[in-house]
């Protein structure tokens, strides 16, 4: 992968087809049978992180613990309480938890990254409001019909850019025109289902390269 003049180079990502599908039906059915939830998430972040590869990061893990992630309880809780209740003052909690859980899942995924078997000492400094402000954005532009593809990319950024703990920048270097015809055309061939796998892996594809490592200060 060149550098394309940053002084760094692009993420690419590659999976199978038959083994995205088979861990993604895993991840579906373990996340609805709740019990199973953490061992399958835990198993789904580990897998899609080791398809990652970063230059001059070799061998790309995930080192979460499954101890981390038994607050997925108490959101399935708050769900299931907030399902079967009309009152608008829960519905809002859970829905502002949600947006919560959230975060701190991003925060999670950064900081436990390892290369070749050490800790990569990267955490996410975005603040929560920043997050919920570009949340609640990216929610409300779907009304633009359009304009939410610029969103996600100005959304996109702002978590890049909140990528700390090494000598080289994350940007994402994609424009909202480009995720949107691909968005389009993803979700119409998704449409027929058989083709969704080759569309999520042609659009992570996509995704990851337009994700550069660049020298901080250039």
């Amino acid at each position: 992968m060149g550098s394309g003049g940053h002084g760094g180079g692009s993420l690419s990502i590659d999976f199978g087809i038959w083994e995205f599908v088979w861990r993604t039906l895993v991840l579906m059915f373990g996340v609805l049978l709740v019990i199973p939830a953490p061992w399958v998430i835990l198993m789904y972040c580990r897998w899609v992180v080791s398809r990652v590869h970063v230059p001059q990061r070799p061998n790309l893990a995930f080192t979460g613990r499954l101890i981390d992630l038994m607050w997925i309880y108490a959101l399935v809780v708050l769900f299931v309480v907030a399902a079967w209740t009309e009152s608008h003052l829960i519905n809002l909690a859970a829905t502002i938890v949600e947006f919560v859980l959230y975060w701190f899942l991003l925060k999670w995924l950064v900081a436990n990254l390892s290369s070749d078997g050490q800790p990569l000492g990267l955490r996410f400094s975005g603040s929560f409001w920043g997050f919920l402000g570009w949340s609640l954005l990216a929610v409300l532009s779907v009304i633009t019909i359009v304009g939410w593809a610029w969103v996600y990319v100005a959304q996109l950024r702002w978590m890049c850019r909140h990528v700390e703990g090494t000598r080289r920048e994350v940007v994402f270097k994609g424009t909202g025109l480009e995720f949107l015809w691909r968005a389009i055309v993803s979700a119409l061939c998704c449409a027929f289902i058989i083709p969704i796998p080759w569309m999520y892996r042609w659009f992570g594809r996509w995704l990851a390269a337009q994700t550069v490592l660049v020298e901080r200060g250039t």
